[in-house]
């Protein structure tokens, strides 16, 4: 029996659903490389270790491990930014994984195949989840400090709860579930919150920005996602931007296919003596080849020419059902009136009996107002009668129209038709139009406005949630849920 298993919702079912979802990770590309110091490049054997190294593909972790114990020389190597990207081998848990992301991606400008240039995919719709970031202080056994917002908004620096010792066994109390994470409180930080003028740690340049972007590549096999970690602050603030332009635009990131590549750009920094100073410096970019303007068309909410007239049907009508009026509908209600027309469409069809607005004993027709309040008292007391069956003042002015009005409907008039529909069921309102947007590109995809198609099923969709509007705001809440396999 096949199953489909809920990877978000639903109540946990064993201590692996209790922890957050976290997509696996089969490999890193980094953003530069590890070059030797100006100390370590002063030693032969030093360089030739490195160099041979590299050439074979070792991490750079490694090379400095045996550089230091056949050099002793400690902290060789430090980061370099490069104009290119470096995907290794020994980076990957596949390491053929890597040279088939530089066979399909990879350029030759005159100093090797190098990774300048990669198409990516996120897994997600929520931009955190794609490039989760905080403030994080390493120590020689991991992470010692790191930030993390809380429901009041604020950044808090957290740390790990010190573990209690079992004074009977003379050993350590074993803790279920992970180390406890706690708010810090010292005499740096006596409040717990995360404030980096006056935290020692990042003065002394030990607390820095922590981010990945964590991604798919597309044409790359393997069971998860890579990563590509930045320090940077003017590269998250960037990449912040391009999610939240295509989000807002197209309604989602899953599905768009984004470019990541270096580009050099002018910062400013503050040096020793408290200057600022503008230095050049390549930065990570992510960018997208996809025209807003098309992203755009189909977000705009084109306002009804009829949304008056069909309000006020709406109100008056029995069934309280919306239909395209034509062009003679001024015509058709003027002649109702004029000639004290009997409109008395609310038939029962298991009886087919009628009303009859014309008062007993020969006297003057009803007005047309109490011709339609009879009309709305009949509907509403029909008995087996169709409840959404068209009233009478609408039947009377569509029976003026030409028969082929229907099959004539222009994109416009079906638009408009769904501009009335969004309007009767509340999504017209400054807060709902961005779940609609979001809900219909995921339903139909870009450009879903300028298909008749689509816009015919949205219409229908439409028509049915007026009489189940609880199951329609469900479907609008899903399509706005981050999942890993959206």
């Amino acid at each position: 029996m096949n199953a489909v298993v809920n990877l978000v919702n639903g109540p946990a079912r064993s201590v692996v659903e209790e922890r957050a979802l976290r997509p696996p990770v089969i490999g890193h590309i980094r953003p530069g490389i590890k070059a030797l110091t100006a100390k370590a490049r002063s030693n032969s054997q030093a360089v030739g270790i490195y160099n041979d190294m590299v050439a074979s593909g070792h991490p750079f972790d490694a090379i400095a491990k045996v550089i230091e114990s056949k050099c002793n020389l400690k902290n060789a190597l430090v980061p370099k930014n490069t104009a290119y990207f470096t995907c290794r081998r020994s980076d990957f848990n596949n390491p053929d994984v890597a040279d088939e992301i530089l066979r399909l991606y990879g350029e030759d400008r005159g100093d090797g195949v190098k990774l300048y240039r990669f198409p990516v995919l996120f897994a997600f719709n929520d931009w955190m989840q794609n490039l989760p970031n905080q403030m994080t202080v390493y120590g020689t056994n991991g992470r010692k400090f790191f930030s993390q917002y809380e429901r009041d908004g604020i950044r808090y620096c957290m740390t790990y709860a010190k573990i209690e010792r079992d004074a009977r066994a003379q050993r350590a109390v074993r803790h279920f579930g992970g180390r406890t994470v706690i708010r810090r409180q010292d005499e740096a930080i006596p409040d717990g919150i995360c404030d980096p003028e006056q935290c020692p740690q990042y003065q002394a340049r030990h607390c820095n920005l922590s981010a990945s972007f964590v991604f798919a590549v597309p044409d790359i096999k393997g069971l998860g996602l890579i990563e590509l970690p930045t320090n940077s602050i003017y590269v998250l603030q960037k990449a912040y931007s391009a999610m939240q332009t295509v989000q807002l635009a197209r309604g989602k990131l899953t599905g768009t296919r984004f470019w990541i590549t270096k580009r050099e750009f002018e910062i400013t920094r503050i040096n020793e003596n408290g200057e600022a100073v503008r230095v050049s410096q390549m930065l990570t970019v992510l960018d997208a080849d996809i025209d807003i303007g098309a992203l755009l068309n189909a977000a705009d909410d084109a306002p009804s020419a009829l949304e008056a007239a069909s309000r006020a049907v709406a109100l008056i009508e029995a069934g309280g059902n919306v239909v395209r009026l034509g062009g003679e509908v001024d015509a058709a209600i003027g002649n109702a009136v004029a000639e004290g027309a009997v409109m008395d469409a609310s038939v029962n069809p298991g009886t087919g009996a009628g009303v009859d607005m014309t008062e007993a004993g020969g006297t003057e027709p009803a007005t047309a107002n109490e011709a339609m309040a009879a009309s709305v008292t009949t509907a509403s007391t029909a008995g087996t009668g169709t409840i959404a069956a068209t009233g009478p003042l609408l039947q009377h002015v569509l029976a003026a129209q030409p028969a082929t009005a229907g099959s004539t409907e222009t994109l416009a008039d079906k638009r408009d038709r769904m501009s009335d529909l969004l309007q009767r069921l509340g999504l017209s309102a400054e807060d709902r139009k961005q779940d609609f947007r979001i809900y219909a590109h995921t339903k139909y995809g870009r450009g879903w406005s300028d298909r008749e198609q689509d816009v015919d099923q949205m219409n229908e969709r439409l028509v049915q949630a007026l009489t189940d509007r609880e199951a329609f705001d469900r479907e609008i809440v899903a399509a706005r849920q981050p999942t890993f396999l959206d």
